[in-house]
C-alpha cells in the first residue's frame, strides 16, 4: 500500500487527513513542519506528500521547492492541502514543484481520487 506523508501544524487537520487516507487503505507517517517534512520525505521515501503551507518557521512552498529540487526527494509527488486557495496561491504551489493543489478543508473523494491518479 501507499505511504503518505502528511505535513501540517494542524494536530486536528492531521487527524482528518489520516482518518480519511487510512480508511481508503494508505499507510500514513505524519510531520508538524516544513523542517520536519524534508527530513522525513528523506527518512521514510514517502509515496506522496500532502503539504499544508501556512505553518510556523518554513512555509508548505518552501519545503516544496526543497523536496522537489533535492535529487534525493524529486520523485516524491506533492499535493499542497491549504486554506490559502486564491489562484495565485495555486499557481504558485505548482511553480514550487507540486503536482496539484487542494483547498481545505480536503473533500475525501477529491483527494483519494487526486491521489490515485498521481500515484497511478
Amino acid at each position: 500500500m501507499a505511504n503518505i506523508l502528511i505535513v501540517d501544524d494542524s494536530p486536528t487537520e492531521i487527524h482528518v487527513l489520516k482518518t480519511m487516507l487510512e480508511k481508503n487503505g494508505f499507510d500514513v507517517c505524519t510531520a508538524n513542519s516544513g523542517e520536519e517534512g524534508i527530513e522525513k520525505a528523506k527518512t521514510e521515501k514517502p509515496d506522496m506528500i500532502l503539504m499544508d503551507v501556512v505553518m510556523p518557521g518554513m512555509n508548505g512552498f518552501q519545503a516544496s521547492r526543497q523536496i522537489s529540487s533535492d535529487p534525493e526527494t524529486s520523485a516524491i509527488p506533492i499535493i499542497i492541502v491549504s486554506t490559502k486557495n486564491q489562484e495565485t496561491d495555486k499557481m504558485w504551489g505548482l511553480r514550487q514543484g507540486a503536482k496539484d493543489y487542494i483547498a481545505k478543508p480536503a473533500k475525501e473523494k477529491e483527494l483519494i481520487s487526486k491521489i490515485n491518479e498521481i500515484l497511478g
